[in-house]
């Protein structure tokens, strides 16, 4: 008979430990530790743990050949855009993203335009039989050729995707499965871990592309292990807020494309749909300048973005003043600020600062600097910015401004969308005009703010 203990498993990095305590002795993380139950019979299970590939010679890695990965393009344009080109057969993709958010609508639109060329299956454990029909006909999809399963035991769902040997698989969603060999219930760390790690050998052994659904936490971060994140080959998040009509789906890692890239659409009553000139989202309407906004061109991953950076100044009646950022890092912002003092004689510690990227979009790298800056001023002055102007660069401690990768990139998308004049570092300065573009390049952040006197 087989005897079953209690330990305690870590949520970040999957450590066990057999008596709870405080910090995980593995990855020193706080309050991470969850009580399971655990078997210790099927660990003769040998054939669960079989190698991916059969075994072979130690060689050199010059004598490998290397080929192209061929790519299954989902039919949705944004969507092969995060993916690196579409899905690689036996890539494990993981997407994770709010309740409500667009997941499930997202893959099931996939699935329906994947299978006029090939076999799919979609395997929902949170939804019945009857609600995703539902929602396919809802979203007008033609989905005589999906094949749906209702089951969340990973035995069964091992079986019928060795039956109908599909080419693409969903799983909605790895928390919902559970495995007969554990006692744990369904979502505990250990049933996320052993599923996922089944899940991905399947593929692996069978060339099928599995796409897990998961859970995100109430800080955004996809539920279960971290280790999660490390056995799939790509994690996507969904972001956007779920009053808006617009979603972003955002690639943090991809074994198979670039990181990074940004996918944008927008929900519709027919489901989702791409976003061809997402920079046109970013960016408000204004029928006359306003002071505090100011635009930048951001890159992500290959793709270059126009957003407005928009910022308001006020008089504090606290103590302390605010310091608050919207799609951008706040901690940062406290260090523009004394940037701005120090090296521009600008002081703002009797007043509140409140930065936003308008969109719902998350900015993170640190060319957004400049426009703050700038939009701080001229909410500062009440005064706005001159028109068509656009503006990035990195602003460093001592003032400087420091170059941003792939600035030829983002000035053609500016001049492409009619702006006029860009207020660049002296590094991205094009060594041949842009034509309708007018460069105001500079190298330290006093002599941008007199371009704008």
């Amino acid at each position: 008979m087989a005897k079953n203990r209690t330990v305690y498993v870590c949520a970040e990095c999957g450590g066990t430990t057999p008596k709870w305590q405080g910090k995980c002795p593995h990855c020193n993380a706080w309050n991470t530790l969850e009580e399971t139950v655990e078997s210790s019979a099927p660990s003769a299970a040998a054939h669960r743990y079989a190698p991916l590939a059969s075994s072979s010679p130690v060689r050199s890695l010059s004598e490998i050949e290397a080929r192209e990965t061929p790519r299954q393009p989902t039919g949705l344009d944004e969507f092969d855009r995060v993916l690196g080109g579409g899905l690689v057969a036996g890539a494990v993709v993981l997407i994770g993203g709010d309740p409500g958010i667009g997941k499930s609508t997202l893959l099931l639109q996939a699935l329906a335009s994947l299978s006029e060329t090939t076999s799919v299956l979609y395997v929902t454990g949170e939804e019945s039989a009857e609600q995703v029909a539902l929602r396919a006909r809802r979203l007008g999809l033609a989905t005589g050729n999906v094949n749906l399963l209702a089951e969340i035991r990973l035995e069964a769902i091992q079986a019928a995707v060795s039956e109908q040997k599909p080419t693409v698989a969903v799983i909605d969603s790895i928390q919902t499965l559970y495995s007969g060999e554990l006692t744990a219930a369904p979502g505990s760390v250990s049933q996320v871990r052993e599923c996922a790690a089944q899940l991905t050998r399947l593929a692996k052994q069978t060339g099928i592309a599995i796409v897990m659904i998961g859970h995100v936490t109430k800080d955004g971060a996809l539920a279960g292990p971290r280790v999660l994140e490390h056995i799939v080959d790509t994690v996507l998040y969904f972001e956007g807020d779920t009053h808006s009509s617009y979603r972003l789906v955002r690639a943090f890692k991809n074994r198979f494309g670039a990181v990074n890239e940004l996918g944008v659409f927008a929900m519709t009553d027919r489901g989702l749909r791409g976003v061809a000139n997402p920079s046109a989202l970013f960016l408000s309407q204004h029928e006359q300048q306003v002071a505090g906004s100011c635009v930048m061109a951001t890159q992500e991953g290959t793709r270059p973005l126009l957003v407005e950076i928009q910022a308001l100044v006020d008089s504090s009646h606290a103590p302390n003043p605010r310091r608050l950022t919207v799609g951008l890092e706040g901690n940062r912002l406290a260090m523009l600020l004394a940037v701005l003092h120090r090296h521009a004689g600008v002081s703002t510690f009797d007043q509140d600062v409140f930065v936003n990227a308008v969109g719902g979009v998350r900015i993170t790298e640190p060319a957004a600097d400049l426009p703050v800056l700038l939009a701080i001023m001229s909410s500062l002055r009440d005064r706005p910015l001159p028109r068509g102007l656009i503006a990035f660069g990195e602003v460093g401690l001592a003032g400087e401004i420091r170059p941003a990768p792939r600035g030829q990139e983002r000035l053609r998308e500016a001049a492409k969308l009619g702006f006029s004049v860009a207020l660049i570092p002296k590094a991205n300065a094009p060594r041949q005009p842009i034509e309708g573009l007018e460069i105001w390049a500079v190298d330290r952040l006093d002599a941008a703010l007199d371009k704008l006197r």
